[in-house]
């Protein structure tokens, strides 16, 4: 398969038609096989299911059926027998219904093409959280040898978009938890990339609801990012960080407090003369 031919907005049905040359004996149309033959892939990118999710979709089985193949490989493992490489949410909500077979595309697969294709089609169906999708990503880079170019061509992603989320993978774990759980976005988890302390402004984020802007802001201040080397800088508290931005986004303009005991400047930066005259007028409103 040419490596110009990849890419994410084709669809699983074109990367099977591209793997066609890789079909196993017999497995060129879909296929009934009992279930107790057909097994997780342990490297599977998505390591996360709703359980509301997988129930929703039994119930659609229990009334429609299985509507789509599930894409299986022979099992390296085991003779006969086979290992999921896409569907794995259908084959968990089959079990649930009772079903004792599914319907399965068979595609010899080797371990590279069956874990690319797997992170494929869960990125677009968008099921994989943000540090899924980076460890998907790092599984390339590392066990496979793929460049952040080739893997950005593989899923149809920018390099800038891949090198961002592998720098996912540098967080803490706590920090990783909250985005796993969804409680913090990819966003958030950039700019806590920045932070000095990035687990406990993620636990602020999370009890204060802070946007991806308030928590960039948090990690640009003395709280969230490494001090400068050259000369000292006061602290400055979350809270007044907080009303910065919250100064910003009403103003449209750089806001910086500097607090002093209770006393301090709220300096506002403007740009334009007609930013001034807005303020101006703002403050002159009666």
């Amino acid at each position: 398969m040419a490596e110009g031919r990849r890419g994410l907005g084709r669809g699983l049905s074109a990367l099977l038609d591209e793997a066609g040359d890789d079909a196993a004996p017999g497995g060129e149309g879909a296929r009934e096989v009992p279930i107790e033959l057909i097994h997780r892939n342990p490297d599977q990118p998505r390591r996360h299911f709703a359980e509301a999710e997988i129930e929703e979709l039994a119930e659609s089985i229990r009334n429609n059926g299985v509507l789509q193949p599930i894409l299986v490989r022979p099992s390296p493992q085991k003779g006969g027998e086979y290992e999921i490489v896409a569907g794995e949410r259908r084959w968990r909500a089959a079990q649930k219904t009772g079903l004792t077979t599914l319907p399965v595309l068979v595609r010899a697969l080797n371990d590279e093409r069956a874990y690319e294709i797997a992170l494929i089609e869960n990125i677009q169906r968008e099921d994989l959280n943000p540090l899924e999708e980076a460890h998907g990503y790092l599984s390339l880079t590392h066990r496979f040898g793929y460049t952040q170019d080739k893997v950005a061509t593989v899923v149809g992603k920018s390099r800038s978009h891949v090198a961002n989320m592998l720098r996912l993978t540098q967080l803490p774990e706590g920090v990783r938890d909250h985005v796993i759980m969804g409680r913090l976005s990819a966003g958030h988890a950039r700019a806590l990339l920045t932070a000095k302390d990035p687990e406990r402004l993620a636990e602020l984020a999370v009890a204060r609801g802070l946007s991806v802007r308030e928590v960039e802001a948090l990690a640009r201040s003395d709280e969230g990012a490494p001090k400068k080397a050259s000369g000292p800088r006061r602290s400055k508290d979350t809270d007044t960080a907080a009303l910065e931005v919250d100064l910003e986004d009403v103003l449209g303009m750089k806001v910086d407090i500097v607090d002093r005991g209770g006393a301090g400047e709220l300096k506002i930066r403007y740009a334009t003369l007609e930013q001034l005259d807005d303020l101006c007028r703002r403050l002159t409103r009666t």
